[in-house]
């Protein structure tokens, strides 16, 4: 029997509204992997459309978890990131990447902060500054493009050109060792694309899919967990772009009409989808 592949996955929990790891949980287990949380931050909501939300930051427990682990001799694969809760967090995650995963594991950065050309509450451009030293050890990056614009100190605006789209992506390369997936491609009309960037093979692609006139908070780390899905199954950075990008985009799909639904996508019910999505890139 093969080993089982283990991730490490490590993002906020909002109780209620589909984003985080209340995602990457489900979604990565179901390509088959075993996956573990750490949790940078409890929160009653996520962000988006709620009010008055708690939320509890886990900063001083990451360290005392990761010694724990070191006793425990847990190693991880991959490990897997998204929303962080402080920029004090990021050295610790740099720590449990240095300690806990196994040689040549797997590191996917979610840069999850920005978007629509402004920072989530409480981040600002320190932070984005951080997370940039959080990319350089990544394998693969995920940013869109507000993060990107941030990452790079460029200004953002509501439509890039493909050739701006394409500089970007190559800037992007400095900050990760192997791969970037720029997401937010505007310039092909009724498309969204991503900018699909694979130093190894020294490739630059740029994966389309129909856009779906609606917006939804969590929509991005049905993406990332998806594509960190594909991945671990072997498939390449623009098999696994395409992948996600058709996975999350039935899943806004099942979502469009149900106007009680206003707290993310219904990923659930595409996920008996995924086994055919593999097959199919």
């Amino acid at each position: 029997m093969n080993e089982t592949i283990k991730i490490l996955t490590i993002q906020d929990i909002s109780c209620y509204g589909q984003c985080s790891i209340t995602v990457a949980l489900p979604v990565v287990s179901a390509f088959g992997i075993e996956t573990a949380i750490l949790p940078s931050a409890v929160l009653s909501t996520h962000t988006a459309g709620f009010t008055d939300f708690t939320v509890r930051d886990l900063t001083e427990d990451l360290p005392e978890i990761r010694k724990h682990w070191e006793k425990e001799d847990i190693l991880f694969d991959a490990i897997y990131t998204g929303f962080i809760a402080s920029i004090e967090q990021l050295d610790y995650i740099k720590d449990i990447i240095d300690s806990r995963l196994k040689p040549g594991g797997l590191v996917f950065v979610d840069p999850a902060m920005a978007d629509h050309g402004e920072f989530y509450n409480g981040f600002d451009q320190e932070f984005a500054d951080k997370m940039g030293e959080l990319c350089k050890l990544g394998d693969y990056v995920l940013p869109n493009t507000t993060e990107a614009c941030y990452i790079l100190h460029k200004p953002w605006k509501e439509e890039f050109t493909k050739e701006e789209m394409l500089e970007m992506a190559n800037e992007l390369s400095e900050f990760t060792k192997r791969h970037v997936i720029l997401k937010g491609d505007t310039h092909k009309e009724g498309q969204l694309g991503m900018i699909v960037l694979d130093k190894d093979e020294e490739t630059c692609d740029i994966v389309f899919n129909d856009k779906v006139d609606y917006v939804s908070h969590g929509t991005g780390d049905v993406f990332a967990s998806a594509f960190v899905g594909s991945t671990m199954n072997g498939k390449t950075p623009t098999q696994a772009a395409k992948i996600a990008g058709e996975f999350t985009k039935r899943a806004i799909e099942k979502t469009v009409g149900d106007e009680t639904h206003t707290y993310g996508v219904k990923f659930e019910q595409v996920i008996p989808e995924l086994y055919d999505l593999l097959k199919k890139y």
